[in-house]
């Protein structure tokens, strides 16, 4: 066992999905006069933290469920491999949890001041904590009854994105629901190429996603529906608040990558050929998020 075992276990590629909640919310927080360095910073940290809690809980609860096999498409996994025991796995998973409560709780108390507040914040951190770990591990994981789209389109949509304003602000507005959608629902789509990814070695195994629920022609559609929606969501917010020119070529901008995308999924036919669309989704994620972001503080 090496650092890099560890390294791949964290999976770097899909944290720029959990940084760009905080970074949109950031810049929300400063459009209204409300940003600070410190809740950006610790707020960053936080959410890497609990990625890479998430991702190495999925490492050792779809072991333990069996999905990791020889027949799932996507990169092969540390438990999986041999490089990474169960049992490191596990202590990795309570290091992990301390280390994002630690952050968090640094998060919160240096950004809130009302009792209510702290306690709120603190009791979402458990939360998130708990929900990390839980899409895969124990004898229910909520990812195995299709509820893992709604899990990520809070935690990364509507908490990440307005959870962060609020940490910057001390209150938060209707229309920051907007972007909160369009990120969240960008984060689904994330979830949604993985899961059509490995659709047929799921459906086998008895991980009931929502693509597994949809089957692969209509996972398609709905991933669509997903991106347009986000799009959607983006447009509106900055036609109702930040209409300049600058800005609205900016949002316009944001369907480039989205089409390409779409394309792309639309010629591909199985699940193998969907498998290399992963980072894809994961880059027009985040170009999204800089697109818009930068829409708003121009």
């Amino acid at each position: 066992m090496s650092a890099s075992h560890w390294l791949s276990a964290a999976r770097p590629k899909t944290l720029p999905l959990a940084l760009t909640s905080i970074v949109t919310g950031s810049c929300l927080a400063y459009t209204h006069q409300h940003f600070s360095w410190s809740v950006s910073l610790l707020a960053l940290l936080t959410a890497t933290l609990l990625q890479i809690l998430s991702n190495l809980a999925n490492d050792y609860g779809d072991s333990q469920q069996g999905t990791d096999n020889q027949d799932r498409l996507g990169p092969t996994r540390a438990i999986q491999s041999g490089e990474i025991s169960p049992t490191q796995m596990k202590i990795a998973m309570v290091v992990c949890s301390l280390l994002s409560l630690l952050s968090g709780l640094a998060l919160i108390l240096s950004s809130l001041t009302t009792i209510v507040d702290i306690a709120i914040f603190i009791g979402l951190g458990i939360l998130a904590i708990f929900c990390a770990i839980a899409y895969t591990v124990g004898k229910r994981p909520y990812g195995y009854m299709g509820l893992g789209d709604l899990a990520v389109y809070v935690f990364f949509g509507l908490l990440g994105v307005g959870g962060t304003y609020y940490l910057h602000a001390l209150s938060i507005t209707a229309d920051v629901l907007l972007p909160a959608t369009a990120t969240g629902l960008l984060a689904v789509a994330v979830l949604n190429v993985n899961n059509m990814r490995d659709i047929d070695n799921d459906q086998t195994h008895g991980k009931t996603t929502v693509a597994v629920r949809l089957g692969l022609t209509k996972a398609k559609q709905y991933h669509a529906l997903l991106i347009s929606l986000a799009w959607l969501a983006y447009f509106t917010f900055v036609i109702n608040s930040h209409c300049n020119p600058l800005s609205l070529l900016l949002t316009v901008a944001i369907l480039i990558p989205s089409v390409l995308h779409l394309r792309a999924l639309n010629q591909a036919k199985d699940s193998l050929a969907i498998a290399p669309l992963m980072a894809g989704v994961v880059k027009l994620a985040l170009i999204a998020n800089i697109l818009f972001s930068l829409a708003i503080i121009v």
